[in-house]
């Protein structure tokens, strides 16, 4: 196997990594809980404020340690992860718990920009897209794999023993990455405000709007997939770990089609998607009158409503790296930031939708976001071929 490939392979584990630690909680929630002697409601928000400290942190350490040379930056940040998750391995108590999580969540949005600043940088140009849509893949596959087998872990032994898995294949991870990832790469620092300077470009705020809206419209939906498949299509409890499990496998089929479209088409396709995702939700009330129909709109919705996450990915790096170099470590975390947003802003949709309309029109709020990424996508291709006919003029000058 190559260097590329070793390289490539560490970064994608650093996802999984990364998403096992995040999306391990919701499977062993009751058995928090109960070891910690909290009630199931109070555990849950150690993945709300697990959410909130992820959002909050990741941009304001991101700007803040642009100074320091990325791979000494990376290592520091995989080593305070390491200890934070395997303190949270030994924890015994809720509030001591709750520490540690908020310990990982604030340098874990700063590790994915950074492991997507050096697939930036690792990867040949004709690569590119698909190395950073497997990072996006490594997350499914943490929730499709890696969350299964926590849970597993946890009913048979213990919680405990599942993070003390994921420590171990942190620290084999950082051995690796110690070994194999370049010392030095291309990088520009710049104050805190010639950082922020990125967010007032069109393509860059439009992006934004984009992915916030883009993870809206999925989680109007996703944040209740569990009594859509239960209550909604009548599935019984036995087939639902099934039927999540085909969906995972679903959403890692659509990360690699994104990387395929960022190869060949970039954001120019991205409309036509969303006209699908669209004409999808609107049916979706009454594809719920059947299981076969109903599941089978929410696989093809699975496949396709994140196709614009590696495009939109490789276009923040590429407006960074052309026009705002000292950004671009800023620009790889934008994604992120605003998914989450996009992620509570989703949920709170479902919750306001649930009580008003019920649960078989969820697809209809999730259709109104949707219009807004078509109508956001439409003006940000527009803008970027405003751009680019600008920057022909005056060369040609």
């Amino acid at each position: 196997m190559t260097k590329y490939r070793w390289q490539a392979s560490a970064l994608v584990l650093v996802a999984f990594m990364l998403g096992c630690n995040e999306f391990m909680v919701v499977g062993v929630l009751s058995d928090i809980a109960r070891s910690l002697r909290v009630t199931v409601a109070t555990a849950g928000y150690l993945v709300t404020i697990f959410a909130v400290v992820y959002a909050v942190s990741t941009p304001l350490i991101t700007i803040l340690t642009n100074r320091f040379g990325r791979y000494p930056l990376l290592m520091t940040l995989m080593v305070i992860f390491l200890i934070g998750n395997t303190w949270s391995g030994f924890t015994s108590s809720y509030g001591w718990f709750l520490l540690t999580r908020m310990i990982t969540a604030a340098v874990a949005g700063t590790i994915e920009s950074l492991i997507i600043v050096f697939a930036n940088d690792i990867a040949p140009r004709e690569k590119r897209a698909m190395l950073i849509s497997w990072l996006a893949a490594g997350f499914s596959i943490a929730s499709v794999v890696g969350v299964p087998v926590g849970t597993a872990i946890s009913t048979a032994y213990s919680w405990h023993v599942a993070f003390h898995l994921i420590s171990v294949v942190s620290l084999v991870t950082c051995l690796v990455m110690v070994g194999i990832l370049p010392r030095h790469i291309k990088h520009v620092s710049g104050t805190i405000k010639d950082q922020l300077v990125l967010l007032t470009d069109r393509r860059i705020y439009l992006g934004a709007a984009l992915i916030l809206f883009t993870a809206a419209a999925m989680y109007t939906y996703y944040t209740y997939i569990r009594p859509l498949l239960t209550t909604g299509l009548g599935f019984g409890t036995t087939a639902l770990n099934w039927l999540l499990f085909v969906l995972g496998i679903m959403s890692i089929l659509g990360n690699r089609l994104s990387g395929k479209i960022a190869e060949r088409h970039g954001l120019t396709t991205m409309p036509r998607f969303y006209v699908m995702d669209i004409g999808l939700l609107l049916c979706l009330p009454v594809a719920m009158q059947s299981r076969v129909a109903g599941f089978g709109v929410f696989l093809v919705l699975t496949l396709i409503i994140m196709a614009v996450n590696s495009p939109i990915q490789v276009h923040f790096l590429d407006v960074a790296e052309a026009s705002y170099p000292q950004s671009v470590a800023l620009a790889s975390s934008l994604n992120a930031i605003f998914f989450n947003i996009g992620i509570s802003v989703g949920s709170a949709t479902a919750s306001v939708m649930l009580t008003r309309v019920g649960l078989g029109y969820l697809g209809w709020g999730a259709a109104v976001f949707a219009v807004i990424s078509l109508v956001i996508v439409i003006g940000l291709n527009r803008a970027i071929a405003a751009k680019k006919a600008a920057v022909v003029v005056n060369e040609s000058k």
